[in-house]
């Protein structure tokens, strides 16, 4: 049974969001607290304009913090420290219940690290769980000095925490798993997957940076996809913001995609793709989920290729083959991100190959995989949170 609201008492929530997907996770969780609590709940922190639509002035502007990049987090680090030192009093001052910290560890982990120095008796949560399993495994034991619980959005994550000796976890659920209705396709959108010429999405990247980085080869690979007599419809989702960037770096291509911008957009190209070319990260647990067969490659600066090919601890970096658990998708990282590499794996994903079947059949496999009992994950979350809260401090 859901935790409910003590009569008279009003309790006070510090939420830290810094990126607009831990600001969406933050806004769902500040909806589901104000149903348990009703008016006996006050939030205050740092969000961006979706925690703002549910009541949190935010301590500053979330754009500040919009670094990405080993380079750049070096070139701004003292703006970056001074932030988190006027972070962490502003968390002390307020004297909350519970602390929130969501994702952007870079920043959320050293509020938490400060505040758990100066008030110890207040119980934080870190809802999304920093890669512990992929790279530096001792920050989970770490975490258990400032970090009472996790909430992880990804099934293996619990486990990992056991194993790594870190703070309690539990799976609350991936905010995908509530949007399969906008991902998977209707009868006459499945017909057009199997029509010709096929939809090939390319994916190259949701940053400036990112983009950057797999543009030019994307654009090298499909124009010798198209020399080579295959045939495709190719778009190109992206966000309104990088529309200027994607643009102009489309415009070397021998092909030329058609752009859509913003989610809904996005979203309605998935249903009808018979294929993707994507940069790794969530968009291929996105691209899974949708059914849609893809091809994932990465690309990073010197800096953090050598992050990559010396303290990345797992069989692969692409998330929806982790989530599996068998690397079904075909990963091209670093120097392997190459035309020469990447198109026959997109020839292979484009036509009806064993390739192919086998990503589709492992992607049938994650409703069941990644299921919270039909429970959404903000719920779980927000149960967690209240049970946190009035349980206080964990022994240490």
């Amino acid at each position: 049974m859901a935790p409910r609201a003590t009569p008279g008492v009003v309790r006070k929530i510090f939420l830290i969001a810094t990126e607009e997907s831990g600001d969406r996770l933050g806004a769902s969780l500040m909806k589901v607290l104000r149903q348990r609590l009703g008016d006996a709940v006050r939030f205050e922190g740092v969000g961006g304009q979706s925690m703002a639509r549910e009541g949190l002035a935010s301590l500053f502007p979330i754009e500040q913090l919009s670094i990405m990049g080993l380079a750049a987090v070096v070139k701004q680090l003292p703006g970056l420290l001074r932030l988190v030192r006027d972070t962490a009093e502003a968390v002390t001052a307020a004297a909350p219940d519970i602390l929130v910290i969501i994702d952007s560890p870079d920043f959320t982990h050293r509020v938490a690290r400060r505040v758990r120095a100066r008030d110890p008796a207040l119980p934080i949560v870190d809802y999304v769980s920093p890669s512990v399993w992929a790279w530096r495994p001792g920050r989970a034991r770490a975490m258990c000095a400032y970090v009472d619980h996790v909430l992880a959005l990804l099934p293996f994550e619990p486990e990992a925490y056991r194993q790594l000796r870190g703070p309690p976890c539990s799976y609350v659920g991936h905010p995908l798993t509530e949007q399969l209705a906008t991902l998977r396709p209707n009868a006459d959108e499945r017909q057009r997957r199997d029509e010709a010429p096929p939809v090939l999405l390319v994916l190259p990247g949701s940053r400036r940076s990112e983009i950057m980085h797999h543009i030019a080869v994307f654009g090298e690979t499909l124009g010798q996809l198209a020399a080579g007599g295959n045939a495709f419809e190719l778009i190109l989702p992206t966000m309104p913001h990088l529309l200027e960037a994607v643009a102009e770096g489309v415009k070397g291509w021998n092909v030329t995609p058609r752009i859509v911008t913003g989610e809904q957009e996005k979203r309605a190209a998935f249903r009808i793709a018979r294929a993707a070319l994507a940069k790794s990260g969530t968009g291929t647990l996105e691209l899974a989920l949708a059914g849609v067969p893809m091809v994932a490659a990465y690309r990073v600066g010197a800096a953090e290729g050598w992050v990559i090919r010396n303290m990345i601890q797992v069989s692969s970096a692409i998330l929806a083959n982790l989530v599996i658990g068998d690397n079904v998708v075909p990963e091209f990282i670093q120097r392997d991100c190459t035309a020469a590499k990447l198109l026959p794996a997109l020839r292979d994903v484009l036509a009806d190959t064993p390739a192919r079947r086998r990503q589709l059949e492992a992607f049938a496999k994650l409703d069941t995989i990644m299921s919270t009992g039909g429970q959404p994950p903000s719920v779980r979350a927000a149960d967690i949170v209240l049970a946190t809260m009035r349980k206080g401090r964990r022994p240490v």
